[in-house]
């Protein structure tokens, strides 16, 4: 099959959340089971042409996209993804995407990724490349369904091409003011009220993309059943139940050679689920590096995340005082919302030989955690699918999370399954998304620690799951078959 992909952010070139990361190890997984794979992407400033060299695309030339009734000058850059051979194709124009950030609050967001949608189009027109499917993600590219039906419907060479739009987290929508679809040149009757566009007087990219996409995807099964209620769904949730049967939950995958313990190159010693003796030893390894001593009966618990309110940190808050009179030790690594940098700073402030944080991002660090911790904590209030669970899942490190999302298709509760005399649960989780629930999860997990075969246990059970993409990319060329016959 031939596939384009749109998004707006794709690792390692341009990066902010889990999306950047799906982008990055999909199209690689997928061009494994045979596809062919391109993948477009906004050209930003920020992206570092030393690093990856990139070139004009001489095929496809000088473009004039329009936006706003004023044309602008678009030209296409190409490389690969590392180590592959998977086509990625950026869509270059200064004015809008040489900035200091990727997404930004300027007046304009609306155009920026307006360009782009139709830039990808125009793209694909001059390449002469039939998709069979394009997969589109998030509001970024939102609109593109509609535009390729209705603006650029004149030319049938897209007859037969399909969409998929894959939501990611769906809080985030992509809500401008009308003036957002007359720019992109929307038919009236869309922007009106009740229109495919329209949404409280204003344009919804995400919301046009779930009414004119051909099938819906998102990331994990949970996640697509949460997103069908109030409480998820951000106001979707009633056109989400009418798209049901085009609504699929697809687990994201995480790419098994760079998260590998027996091969990590950011830790000193590896280690596998039969010899888990270099985890003890990255564990005193990490702790050498902070102001916490080195116990080996003393639980280490993780946090790698951005440190947000949609994370569950006030829910650390409402216990914090509980949470360090247990016997556990704390290593922190993330930055976000001055509330909790604050919250984990005071915490290693006066508990330093208890608490240690890293306020920002560290790649090498965030390998460490992994490896060296015992547990791994994420109470997040929602979950799309989360990808640390899951690491940390691989590297033998109990995950302590809120039974949400991919949080809970991915971390069966080790009392839990116990209790049905089914002894595989692979770490602790939670459903009530309170500070009490929390506490009690980290009790759990603490006691099954000092219980040595059983957290052998508990640990073997994690490391033997398989969260690579391959399983993933499979269930994606089912999705983008059932795409491709309804469009036929």
């Amino acid at each position: 099959m031939n596939i384009a992909i749109a998004a707006s952010e794709c690792a390692p070139f341009a990066k902010t959340g889990g999306l950047s990361d799906v982008i990055g190890s999909l199209p690689k997984a997928l061009a494994k089971l045979g596809c062919t794979v391109k993948v477009f992407l906004p050209k930003y400033s920020v992206i570092n042409e030393s690093e990856y060299p990139m070139r004009l695309d001489l095929s496809i030339g000088e473009m004039q996209v329009r936006v706003g009734g004023f044309p602008r000058t678009v030209h296409v850059l190409k490389s690969k993804l590392p180590d592959s051979d998977v086509q990625v194709y950026f869509i270059d124009c200064p004015h809008y995407f040489h900035r200091a950030r990727i997404y930004t609050s300027d007046w304009d967001e609306d155009e920026r990724f307006t360009l782009f949608q139709k830039s990808v189009i125009e793209a694909l027109q001059r390449l002469q490349w039939r998709p069979d499917v394009i997969h589109c993600n998030d509001w970024q590219t939102g609109l593109l369904p509609l535009l390729l039906r209705d603006n650029y419907g004149w030319d049938r060479f897209f007859d037969k091409t399909a969409t998929v739009l894959s939501i990611h987290n769906i809080a985030y929508q992509g809500w401008f003011s009308r003036d957002a679809g007359i720019r992109a040149e929307l038919r009236k009757e869309h922007l009106d009220k009740g229109g495919l566009a329209e949404w409280g007087g204003g344009v919804n990219f995400l919301k046009t993309g779930l009414l004119t996409a051909d099938l819906l995807t998102t990331v994990s099964e949970t996640y697509a059943r949460e997103i069908l209620t109030p409480q998820y769904g951000y106001g979707m949730e009633i056109i989400l139940n009418w798209r049901k049967q085009d609504l699929f939950g697809i687990l994201n995958g995480i790419d098994d050679e760079v998260w590998n313990p027996q091969t990590d190159k950011f830790i000193p010693f590896h280690f596998s689920a039969e010899n888990l003796e270099g985890k003890e030893k990255n564990k005193q390894f990490l702790l050498d590096q902070t102001t916490i001593n080195y116990h080996p009966n003393v639980p280490l618990i993780g946090i790698i995340s951005r440190l947000v309110s949609q994370k569950g940190f006030d829910l650390i808050e409402q216990e914090v005082h509980w949470l360090m009179q247990k016997n556990a030790q704390w290593v922190i690594l993330g930055s976000g919302e001055d509330r909790f940098e604050n919250l984990f700073t005071w915490m290693a402030h006066e508990f330093p030989h208890k608490v240690w944080t890293y306020i920002g991002f560290n790649t090498e660090l965030s390998h460490l955690i992994e490896a060296g911790a015992d547990m791994f904590l994420m109470p997040s209030h929602y979950e799309p699918c989360g990808l640390n669970q899951m690491y940390s899942l691989r590297y033998g490190t109990v995950p302590i999370v809120h039974k949400t999302g991919g949080l809970a298709d991915t971390v069966q509760d080790w009392d839990e399954y116990a209790y049905k005399g089914e002894p595989i649960g692979n770490g602790f989780s939670f459903e009530e998304p309170s500070g009490f629930a929390l506490s009690h999860a980290v009790h759990r997990a603490i006691e099954a620690y000092h219980n040595k075969p059983l957290w052998r246990r508990i640990q073997q059970n994690g490391m033997m799951k398989d969260f690579s993409w391959t399983n993933s990319a499979r269930k994606y060329i089912h999705i983008y078959k059932r795409a491709k016959a309804k469009r036929s």
